[in-house]
């Protein structure tokens, strides 16, 4: 039995968060045919101490090896000097409001209710079904949770969900804010909904990549003994090196990294089980405040999801993507890309690849963001931007 990011083995008080986002035009997402699919957010209640930010070797050492693979793979496969121009596109972006989209994890019995009150959500809905072949509002509204919470479930009802909560947002009067939206993001799963929104790729077409994501993901899960873990109050160097010291003791096949740089103080760990055993053993002797085992299917985000890539490649290789009407920043390197080829090889590559989350919110701080909006269900996005900085300004809208 499946169970949610969101549930863990031993009994805390948490805030729990998670975030993504994307935007289309004046038309609702569901008529237009030709427009353009897991977050481990675990959130301690009580503040956590400030972590330097001067310790970067882990997340710099997951994007240099992301980059160096990148660089050969699409001088390989893209082959062309103007493709790698193309990709360039949104290199220069300036954020002022970003749409935020959440991940696996969010979901929760009760979301989509008020789909059942606005037929542009409806309509999605029904679209869904019919791709899905079951009644995805039923499972959303009335459960029961640990079939919403299966990795197969939870991925294509939270990307519905997400993109039922810009139609709603766009019912209500929301138009402007919509089009006011110049990037977007979503955490893990929230990518594909973000792609959706900057117009990529259609709902259909996003939907269809989402639920394969979900039982691949799922397959490779029940292919190895694999786990996650959030360790909580420490710098990313630091639970490197509590990784370091679990690896030490362990055979190549439990090896440990890590899967999520989510926000300071909070990373989350993925790996072979008696790796992840390890890392809950030590964590105190590094001075960790605590772990939180994850109620995952396994080690999201790393090389135990390999066995899922070449499904995704397949499928990726059929679906037409298009340049994102605006910048959708990557889980992979926390950069926008354009150039269609490279976004489908970097979705392939994602459920393999650490999720750079913090480095995202950072930079679209850094780079000005006035406002963000959090569409989808739950409030983890929300809350881990004001714990990044709590002057920012972000706003959630659910359905």
């Amino acid at each position: 039995m499946q169970t949610s990011f969101l549930q863990f083995s031993r009994s805390k008080t948490f805030t729990l968060t998670s975030l993504r986002f994307s935007i289309p035009e004046r038309s609702s997402l569901f008529n237009r045919s030709t427009m353009a699919s897991a977050s481990m957010a675990v959130l301690p209640s009580t503040p956590i101490r400030q972590i330097s930010t001067h310790g970067q070797r882990a997340r710099v050492s997951a994007l240099n090896k992301f980059a160096s693979r990148s660089r050969v793979s699409m001088s390989a496969s893209v082959g062309s000097s103007v493709a790698l121009t193309d990709d360039l596109l949104f290199k220069d972006y300036k954020p002022t409001r970003a749409f935020l989209f959440p991940g696996q994890g969010a979901q929760a019995v009760g979301m989509g209710k008020e789909a059942q009150t606005e037929p542009a959500v409806a309509e999605l809905f029904k679209k869904a079904n019919d791709i899905l072949g079951f009644d995805l509002l039923d499972i959303c509204i009335n459960g029961p949770k640990d079939k919403l919470d299966s990795t197969v479930i939870s991925q294509p009802a939270i990307y519905v969900t997400s993109l039922a909560a810009v139609e709603l947002l766009r019912a209500r009067g929301g138009e402007d804010i919509i089009n006011s939206a110049d990037v977007t993001c979503g955490l893990s799963l929230g990518e594909y909904t973000a792609l959706a929104f900057a117009g990529a790729f259609s709902f259909e077409d996003g939907l269809r990549l989402v639920k394969l994501r979900g039982e691949a993901m799922q397959d490779a899960a029940d292919a190895a003994s694999s786990a996650m873990v959030s360790v909580i109050g420490l710098d990313s160097d630091n639970v490197q090196l509590l990784c370091d010291a679990a690896n030490e003791e362990v055979d190549e096949k439990d090896k440990v990294q890590i899967a999520n740089f989510l926000c300071p103080g909070n990373y989350a760990v993925s790996g072979g089980v008696k790796g992840i055993e390890v890392v809950e053993a030590k964590a105190k002797s590094f001075k960790a405040r605590m772990t939180v085992r994850l109620a995952v299917a396994g080690a999201f985000h790393t090389s135990f999801m390999e066995p899922a890539v070449s499904r995704l490649e397949a499928a990726l290789a059929t679906t037409q993507i298009r340049t994102p009407r605006i910048p959708v920043i990557s889980n992979v390197d926390a950069q926008p890309h354009s150039d269609p080829d490279t976004i489908k090889k970097i979705l392939a590559r994602q459920v393999t690849s650490p999720v750079q989350w913090e480095l995202t919110v950072k930079t679209l701080l850094e780079k000005g963001l006035k406002r963000g909006y959090e569409l989808g269900p739950g409030k983890v996005i929300a809350g881990i931007v004001k714990r990044m900085d709590k002057t920012a300004a972000i706003e959630n809208i659910g359905a």
